[in-house]
């Protein structure tokens, strides 16, 4: 028996098996030897009546002096009544990030949200939390972690924004599950990148390119009447994607969309004119429910974008997502002098905050309300309409 130095343990030969030395000095410090060559530290101790072992590191990563610096602290906390491998082995135990996002997304997505919510928090799980967070014990976590995965994703200020506020939400139910100490949330109050919000909407002009493009692809045949008819029907009520494409005969009155269900509950959506004759005009199948069919039987048509961007390239409305119809009917709504309370409920906004990001739309309207107030006050004050502008000041 020797003192383990560094000399002492690269000149243990390797054997057919591995094998345990001790350090002469410290009782319980020794080196394991391995056949492939490989010496690891570690400590041995007993607790509890029974022999436990606690690996420190592998020789090379660490030095012998380092080594048993660790060694003498770790039978030090032996000494004050800790177990340092059952320590090890709790930690090795305990739950995980990715553990956490498994039974959110079977306890709590599957239960309270909506098929696109739900999708969406599936594809933020498995594109940034789970490579980032996943491996990490649950109680872990810190705020520094929380803050370096959202500074990681500042190129996608949107993405990282939704990750960091689907973090928040996740911890919150690990305290609610037991998980984590109330009021540990490291998610809490991270702030959000700015996002630059999107603005666009079809001008006159292009309203009236993208309809002749989809009359000439309905009659031409290049593209169906259950797609045609759907970007028809977004444009003349505002709906959502889904809501269309989602749409039952069930739900359809002579004056209004009967929505059981939504993205922000039960609707009852305004069908105007245009928008029924269109409905009226599609083909019907008695086997299927739905209104936009798809080529699956007794299903209906899932995806729109296909179609959307051969329509819009024809258009030449490169930049334009299906969205933006939604975005259109908006803008046109405002600025024909709807107030927002009226349009937040067409639109089915759960709040007016949301409307009143299309506020802007109706300045002209705002400047023509603004010039008649004008007028009618200068007109109390005996200026007349057609005065020379300014103020002339009698000498």
């Amino acid at each position: 028996m020797f003192k383990l130095t560094k000399r002492h343990v690269e000149g243990l030969k390797i054997e057919s098996k591995d094998y345990l030395v001790w350090d002469r000095d410290m009782r319980g410090f020794g080196v394991r030897v391995y056949p492939s060559g490989k010496k690891t530290y570690l400590v041995q101790y007993r607790v509890a009546q029974r022999t436990r072992r606690f690996t420190i590191g592998q020789h090379g990563v660490l030095t012998a002096e380092e080594a048993r610096i660790q060694a003498k602290r770790l039978l030090g906390d032996v000494a004050r009544g800790k177990d340092p491998s059952a320590s090890k082995q709790a930690k090795m135990r305990a739950p995980t990030v990715a553990g956490l996002c498994d039974r959110f997304l079977e306890e709590y997505v599957d239960q309270h949200c909506k098929p696109t919510t739900a999708s969406d928090y599936r594809s933020i799980i498995r594109r940034f939390i789970r490579p980032q967070l996943g491996p990490l014990p649950i109680a872990e976590v810190t705020r520094a972690d929380v803050v370096a995965f959202h500074h990681k994703l500042r190129d996608t200020p949107y993405q990282a924004n939704r990750a960091a506020s689907m973090l928040s939400k996740l911890f919150n139910l690990a305290e609610d599950w037991g998980l984590r100490h109330a009021g540990s949330n490291p998610a809490r109050r991270i702030k959000k990148f700015r996002e630059e919000e999107k603005k666009r909407y079809l001008s006159d002009e292009e309203q009236a390119r993208l309809g002749n493009v989809l009359i000439e692809a309905l009659e031409e045949g290049s593209e169906t009447i259950f797609a045609v008819s759907a970007i028809f029907l977004l444009l003349f009520t505002g709906c959502r994607l889904n809501e269309i494409l989602t749409l039952r005969w069930d739900y359809v009155t002579t004056h209004h969309l009967e929505l059981p269900d939504s993205k922000t509950g039960r609707r009852r959506i305004p069908l105007p004119r245009e928008a029924y004759d269109i409905l009226m005009e599609l083909p019907r199948d008695p086997n299927n429910p739905f209104v936009i069919l798809g080529e699956v039987e007794g299903k209906p048509l899932v995806n729109l974008q296909k179609p959307w961007q051969r329509i819009r390239k024809r258009a030449g409305l490169h930049d334009v997502r299906i969205h933006d119809l939604r975005h259109t009917y908006a803008s046109v709504a405002m600025k024909d002098g709807i107030d927002p309370f009226t349009l937040k409920e067409i639109l089915g906004h759960k709040n007016l905050t949301t409307t009143l990001r299309y506020a802007h739309l109706a300045d002209d309207a705002v400047q023509r309300a603004a010039g008649s107030v004008a007028s009618r006050v200068a007109g109390a004050m005996g200026r007349r309409s057609d005065a020379k502008p300014g103020l002339r000041v009698v000498r």
